[in-house]
């Protein structure tokens, strides 16, 4: 009987994945949601396109510290998760939108109507991915123009939440408001655990 408990258990955690690629991440983006999520009790992998450390920035351009991800893109099964949150950093979503591992497993989550959440630069990877159209979102201001192109509607607010097509995808502008977007994404992880 406990293990049957321990399983279930196990199964009602919820558990984030974060990606991103090996270069260029705005550091602030990638560990706030990070450690906020990991205080809550929720389990967190970070994956990124290499087994090798991931250099991070402050402001786009200044080196920050780099970190190693717990996991490959590659090898990452979207069932193990319940969320998928893409930091931004121009340099780090620039290649992430181009690497076909992170634009499969935004398909994945998507069409298994599982809960995305991306920041600042990290909504390019949706236009790569073809998971943009119809969607309301925001970013980053100087990329408004790429996802109105690709079919998405910007709105100016702090942290949007759409869950057009049948799946939730959370947005927010900058590292100022990682605050409100992390308290969104745990409660999108509540109302479904």
């Amino acid at each position: 009987v406990n293990q049957c408990l321990d399983k279930k258990d196990q199964h009602m955690t919820p558990k984030a994945l974060v990606i991103t690629s090996n270069m260029g991440v705005e550091q602030d983006e990638l560990l706030k949601p990070l450690a906020f999520l990991r205080s809550k009790g929720i389990e967190c992998i970070h994956a990124a396109p290499e087994q090798k450390p991931v250099q991070t920035v402050k402001h786009d351009k200044d080196p920050a510290q780099s970190y190693d991800p717990d996991a490959l893109l590659g090898k990452i099964d979207v069932n193990d998760y319940d969320i998928l949150i893409i930091p931004g950093g121009t340099v780090n979503a620039g290649t992430l939108r181009m690497n076909k591992d992170a634009q499969k497993l935004v398909q994945q989550f998507s069409d298994a109507k599982k809960s995305i959440a991306a920041i600042c630069h990290g909504p390019w990877l949706l236009i790569n991915a073809n998971r943009i159209q119809n969607k309301h979102l925001t970013s980053y201001p100087s990329i408004q123009l790429d996802l109105e192109n690709a079919g998405g509607k910007w709105v100016n607010a702090d942290v949007h939440r759409c869950n057009t097509g049948g799946w939730v995808l959370i947005t927010a502008r900058c590292p100022e408001d990682i605050p409100v977007f992390n308290s969104v994404i745990l409660k999108e992880l509540e109302a479904h655990n």
